[in-house]
């Protein structure tokens, strides 16, 4: 027999908790299903335990650039107890999440599942009907399409190794594998990174080649417009043969792992989406309107990853946003539209690279007139007394309404500083109320007013 819910909701990630929890408080009978550890892939495999194991390669970073300027001997990433540390931070999560839901009367579902009607979902064996459903089923690495592929491994067990080998190639020139390059630098392994296109192409051209620069300079080999076409087992040997081109141009590099990081796709395909009468875009995402209601399904939303809007990003902030939105739209009707306004993003390598806003030449093609401030901030007090070898702002500012439309910072502390950039995009802030801040000196953030 048909069990019957008032809501289903696919996925247990930041996308998807709201909605369960809010229409569980209004009485509605919910469940939530998930394939995966419970918790999404933010805590579990994404940016919890990423940012657990940067932590690591700032503090020897930083270790390295004041040895003989009053701090001696050296630092170490012992990557096993390090990895102990990270899953301090992940292995209860699942069972946690999961107790939680289940605390408040949401009923939990593991395993796959497929639309077999518009309102109609198989999982796990039990067939579930529902007046609304919420997919909020997130993303994966796309498929490499190459020979080999099964050789590399994803940025989840990138997250689970118990030893680092020697020698890592990392595919794609993106967040996931700048982050993991710098990281594996720094815990001492031989680093190469095979990108084709531009990287980060969300971040400001200028600030991005400063950090290829500082990337290259401390000795990790980037490589742009590098194809890969291929991956093999070296013969005779543990260690693989990552290939370059076609034909007569190929390249080989020869490595101990190589790791996905060109980027993901949505989690749709495998919903069997079609039964349930839901459209997607042509990358896999799922076609809503303007209130992340299904086009083709009015019973459907979808938040998280598995969307994309204008202004919309695949980041942990947005997805919970995006889950309040459908929360509110669920229990009040179509009345709420998401507001990306003010969207900060973080590429957490050493110094970080931040940004919200637009670009100097997103502002330039949508004919604002701008005024822009740029400069090099290694020789700031804030910078220099770390011995930072490299930092970069930019500042977009619209001359006609002396707001801040656009910032990028390269540099200790800007994963920080840049909330002040988009809490002023947010809120429409005026420049000159920003220059009258009394920030506390010296730190980061005082720097505001100069970069202004």
């Amino acid at each position: 027999m048909t069990e019957e819910f008032d809501l289903i909701v696919l996925g247990t990630g930041a996308a998807g908790s709201t909605p369960a929890y809010s229409c569980r408080a209004a009485g509605w009978r919910v469940a939530v299903a998930d394939d995966q550890p419970y918790g999404g892939t933010c805590a579990n495999r994404g940016c919890d335990p990423k940012k657990v194991l940067v932590g690591a390669a700032e503090v020897v970073s930083w270790q390295r650039r004041m040895r003989g300027y009053g701090v001696a001997g050296d630092a170490s990433i012992d990557w096993p107890a390090l990895m102990a540390f990270k899953r301090s931070f992940t292995d209860p999560v699942p069972s946690n999440r999961e107790a939680a839901f289940q605390n408040v009367g949401i009923e939990t579902l593991h395993g796959v599942a497929s639309f077999i009607a518009e309102d109609r979902l198989a999982i796990a064996g039990r067939e579930l009907t529902a007046k609304h459903v919420v997919i909020a089923t997130g993303a994966s690495p796309r498929p490499l399409g190459i020979p080999g592929e099964g050789h590399v491994i994803t940025s989840t067990e990138f997250l689970n190794l118990d030893e680092l080998p020697r020698r890592i190639v990392f595919v794609g020139a993106g967040y996931i594998s700048l982050e993991f390059a710098h990281l594996a630098h720094h815990a001492g392994a031989e680093v190469i990174v095979l990108g084709r296109g531009a990287p980060l192409p969300t971040f400001d051209d200028a600030l991005v080649e400063r950090l290829l620069e500082h990337s290259r300079d401390i000795g990790i080999d980037v490589r742009l417009d590098h194809s890969v076409s291929a991956v093999e087992r070296a013969p005779g040997s543990a260690s693989y043969r990552v290939h370059v081109g076609h034909g007569s141009s190929v390249q080989a590099f020869e490595t101990d792992l190589v790791v996905h990081g060109a980027g993901r796709v949505p989690n749709t395909a495998r919903l069997c989406p079609a039964a349930g009468r839901i459209e997607l875009e042509h990358h896999g995402s799922v076609r809503v309107n303007e209130f992340l209601q299904s086009v083709s399904n009015p019973r459907v939303y979808a938040a998280g990853d598995v969307v994309s809007l204008p202004g919309s990003r695949p980041l942990t902030p947005v997805a919970g946003h995006e889950g309040s939105v459908v929360a509110a739209n669920l229990l009040n009707g179509n009345t709420t539209r998401p507001d990306f306004r003010g969207t900060a993003s973080v590429v957490f390598t050493q110094p970080p690279l931040a940004s919200v806003g637009l670009t100097e030449k997103e502002a330039r093609e949508k004919g604002i007139p701008v005024r822009v401030a740029t400069g090099d901030t290694t020789q700031w007090f804030v910078n220099h007394r770390i011995r930072e070898p490299v930092g970069m702002f930019k500042t977009i500012v619209d001359e006609r309404t002396d707001r801040v439309v656009g910032a990028h910072i390269l540099a200790g502390h800007c994963e920080e500083v840049i909330n002040l950039f988009a809490m002023a995009i947010r809120f429409d802030i005026p420049v000159a109320e920003l220059k009258k801040v009394l920030f506390s000196y010296p730190t980061g953030s005082s720097n505001v007013q100069y970069m202004l």
